[in-house]
């Protein structure tokens, strides 16, 4: 019918706006917290010079890994755009909280999903 939504568990996002590097340090560290589409082997590439790069990722936030986790060390600030319902962008973002400094740039509610736009830096 509609276009694919995504489970009201996950939570999509983009990252841009960084080095390929930054990218990988926010990815590796969401992965060691929740279940992803990203495997450990998929390396963040930059595909242009000229043009920006966007990075994507679906994280399963039903179920946070607990441990260690690791060291969430910037080079420059990253900005994400976090797509999902509210249950599970509240959630992702309690952990964004614990893992790095977040500073609100937007949020735009919907009806049943909500997106935030934020900018991660080191703690």
């Amino acid at each position: 019918m509609g276009s694919e939504r995504p489970r009201p568990e996950s939570v999509s996002v983009e990252i841009s706006g960084c080095s390929k590097d930054d990218a990988r340090i926010v990815f590796d560290t969401l992965c060691a917290c929740f279940t992803s589409d990203r495997c450990a082997d998929d390396v963040p590439e930059e595909f242009s010079e000229t043009r920006p790069t966007v990075w994507l990722g679906t994280f399963d936030v039903a179920e946070a890994r607990e441990g260690a986790r690791p060291d969430a060390r910037l080079g420059a600030s990253v900005d994400a755009d976090v797509h999902g319902g509210y249950w599970a962008i509240d959630r992702f973002r309690t952990t964004l909280d614990s893992l790095f400094s977040v500073h609100d740039l937007t949020t735009v509610p919907g009806d049943q999903e909500k997106e935030l736009h934020v900018r991660l830096e080191s703690r």
